[in-house]
């Protein structure tokens, strides 16, 4: 791999928003796929910025490569309402530099082939940018990028206005991808898919993982779980370990390393996220037996179908997901649910003790002239969420809004915030039925597992439209498909299910690419080791006697953590021990480089 851009201790600041990045030094490879994953507000879109050079850092170097060919997806884009599809999918002027007139262009069977996948078969080339709607603006600019060939792409929250196949296939996409890959996302399935790096910006700097989205996590869980432990020594043994700071050497600055009996170990004592028999009980109680009734319900949008003869129960504790290409009606059911659409035939009955909060795509209006924690007391002072019992700057913290920010004026914050200050709002009114309507929009990883904690003791109806497969699978527990031809279906396979049927030409989705689901991505392709049998059972018979020496060498580790706990006060004999642990720790790295060396090269089962 050769290196094709550097940031050399760069710092970055915005007045009100003050310093987002100190003195980051970073380095990216041509075949580097980075997601980069922070809090909102952390600098995560000014980073990608700086990589760009559509901004000049204030202290420190951004260096590219000579010629680097550079296109990049920004959060926000102005394209010519005059120009064709045609005109933005092979034009340039709103590319980022490095694409001269020498660039060999995809011809129409490449460009429809994309916009296939991105779940706009019925875009013609020529069809006007003006009329289109701001999804179908950013899937044609995403289009732009995806036809040509660079050596840097830098996404910008990618999976927005995507549905799940949409997103199922840009993933495949970029993992057959030449070149370096750079994206924000807060969709953590497609994290896990498509990258083999994770950016973490946080606390005005960025650190480096190994892995997507569950090697971060797990890495994350694992640093805390590691400072816990050594507080706790610290609290028991602190003369040991004021002789041990003196005596030891800077901490190590490797990457961890995870091996399967770690993680393990890590969830052993972690209950099942929801206890759903006693959430099913509370939303009983709080709802009744009936929450909505559809009968014989009927909607158009103009002169297409949406609903058509729809019979439906929605009960208390039900927790549904709705998935299905845009357009395939999955806001306006939402609607009719909320209340605040009718049906063209047919009725909705809503339980009389029904109290819904929706929350729409659309940022609501907001008190502008309230500061954060105002405008949530605006709401309510205290709230009752499950079986918690939260003060208004809790439930505020628990999404993000820490002291400083709780008194920012709610006209300076970010999307993202406000995104979040609706949600706590609708939170904050205690409703027993939630309606979202793409959650994940705008929100930061931080804050969806914030929210998926948060319902894990929410004991109400949960319905859900979403295209992100990981909120999908973690929170809801039924799966129902729209394929825009009027009704709606029971998947009891899930999201799997549904892009099988995708697959199989059902109806509304015969305008994408024929796949299966056995094609969807994988984090990185499999190592092939060309092994024979014979060299496979050497392989595992080698495996084996390394993780019964990873075993010894960490039963030597917990011996010598004991004797240097009965020999706290005996200063030599703790420098004695001590060397012997940092010897034992270094030979079991040494074996489990080998072990996780040799694990890649055979193959499971």
């Amino acid at each position: 791999m050769a290196n094709i851009v550097n940031l050399d201790r760069v710092s970055k600041g915005y007045g009100a928003a003050g310093q987002l990045l100190t003195d980051v030094s970073l380095g990216l490879d041509d075949a580097d796929r980075i997601g980069v994953v922070g809090l909102n507000g952390a600098g995560k879109s000014t980073l990608l910025r700086l990589l760009t050079k559509t901004e000049e850092p204030d202290a420190g170097r951004v260096t590219h490569r000579r010629d680097l060919r550079v296109a990049w997806l920004p959060q926000t884009l102005r394209l010519d309402p005059e120009a064709t599809v045609r005109d933005v999918v092979l034009g340039t002027a709103w590319l980022a530099e490095g694409f001269g007139a020498e660039h060999e262009w995809a011809g129409d069977a490449g460009v429809r082939a994309i916009l296939d996948g991105l779940g706009m078969p019925y875009l013609g080339l020529d069809h006007p940018v003006g009329p289109m709607s701001g999804g179908e603006r950013r899937r044609v600019a995403l289009a732009a990028l995806l036809v040509r060939s660079t050596d840097l792409l830098i996404l910008d929250e990618p999976t927005n206005h995507l549905d799940v196949a949409g997103v199922d296939w840009l993933a495949r996409h970029l993992v057959k991808r030449r070149g370096a890959l750079v994206v924000v996302t807060h969709d953590r399935w497609f994290l896990d898919a498509v990258c083999t790096t994770t950016w973490e910006v946080a606390d005005r700097t960025v650190r480096g993982y190994e892995g997507g989205f569950a090697a971060w996590t797990l890495a994350r869980a694992e640093r805390e779980r590691v400072a816990a432990a050594t507080e706790a020594r610290r609290q028991n043994l602190l003369r040991k370990e004021i002789a041990w700071l003196r005596r030891g050497p800077p901490a190590r600055t490797s990457k961890p390393r995870f091996r399967i009996e770690a993680a393990n170990a890590l969830i052993a004592d972690v209950p099942p996220p929801r206890d759903s028999v006693s959430l099913q009980r509370l939303a009983t109680a709080r709802l009744g037996k009936q929450v909505y009734d559809l009968e014989h319900v009927t909607r158009y949008a103009g002169d297409k179908l949406i609903l058509d003869d729809l019979d439906w129960q929605v009960g208390p504790g039900d927790r549904i997901a709705i998935v299905g290409a845009n357009g395939a009606g999955k806001t306006t059911l939402l609607r009719l649910l909320a209340g605040v659409a009718e049906p063209d035939q047919g009725r909705v009955a809503t339980g009389s003790t029904v109290r819904p909060a929706f929350l729409s795509q659309e940022l609501a209006e907001l008190p502008n002239e309230l500061r954060v924690l105002e405008a949530v007391e605006e709401v309510a002072r205290r709230v009752v969420l499950g079986d918690r019992e939260l003060a208004a700057s809790q439930l505020a913290e628990m999404f993000g809004f820490d002291d400083r920010r709780l008194w920012t004026p709610v006209g300076d914050l970010s999307g993202g915030e406000r995104r979040r200050l609706q949600l706590l709002r609708l939170l904050a009114a205690e409703p027993n039925v939630l309606l979202f309507d793409e959650p994940t929009n705008d929100l930061d990883t931080d804050t969806l597992a914030a929210l998926e904690d948060l319902l894990d003791s929410w004991p109400g109806t949960l319905v859900v439209a979403s295209h992100d497969r990981y909120l999908i699978e973690r929170v809801t527990d039924v799966v129902y498909g729209m394929f825009g031809d009027g009704r709606l279906v029971h998947l009891p396979g899930g999201i799997d299910e549904y892009l099988a049927r995708v697959a199989a030409g059902a109806p509304g989705d015969a305008g994408r690419a024929p796949r299966t689901v056995e094609e969807r991505p994988a984090a990185a392709p499999a190592p092939d080791g060309g092994l024979s049998a014979a060299e496979v059972r050497a392989a595992r018979k080698e495996l084996g006697r390394l993780e019964r020496q990873i075993s010894k060498l960490e039963q030597r580790e917990a011996a010598l953590h004991g004797e240097m706990a009965d020999h706290a006060t005996d200063y030599a004999k703790i420098a004695e021990l001590d060397g012997q642990l940092r010897s034992v720790r270094a030979e079991r790295e040494q074996i489990e480089e080998a072990w996780l060396t040799l694990a890649e090269r055979v193959p499971q089962g």
